[in-house]
């Protein structure tokens, strides 16, 4: 197994888990239920701290595929500046679920302001993850 494979294991959990935890946190939030809130927030944590091995094995990825024949260097360079921004919001997603959670320690209810805020950069985050038709995708028309 080397680093592109690492890679390519990994590569969905960010954006799966960040949809995941998504609609366990609007289910909590329908329930009211705060522990509900925190698994969602146990998750965007979670996601956080995988996301960045799967951003630091993108080079080795992308040097295992820059020859292949069928890779657009223009889709490999999208794909590149999109992880970049992902990864940024997927931890600034897991920073304000860390803090959340530290901050509802002990059975203390979690904050509203904490609650919305994360709300809202896990919508952003989740957008930022869907594909926006990258040029060079072959099920895109250029």
């Amino acid at each position: 197994m080397n680093w592109a494979h690492i890679h390519l294991l990994l590569n969905h959990v960010p954006v799966l888990g960040t949809i995941f935890g998504l609609a366990i946190l609007a289910y909590a939030l329908v329930r009211r239920n705060d522990d509900l809130k925190r698994l969602a927030l146990g998750m965007f944590v979670t996601v956080g701290l995988l996301a960045l091995p799967v951003y630091f094995t993108g080079e080795p990825a992308e040097e295992a595929v820059e020859h292949v024949v069928g890779v657009s260097e223009s889709f490999v360079k999208a794909h590149e500046a999109a992880a970049l921004v992902s990864l940024i919001g997927v931890e600034l997603l897991g920073l304000i679920a860390l803090v959340g959670l530290y901050l509802s320690r002990g059975g203390r209810r979690l904050s509203a302001k904490i609650t919305r805020a994360t709300v809202v950069v896990s919508l952003v985050t989740a957008g930022l993850m869907c594909p926006h038709g990258e040029p060079g995708r072959p099920d895109q028309p250029r």
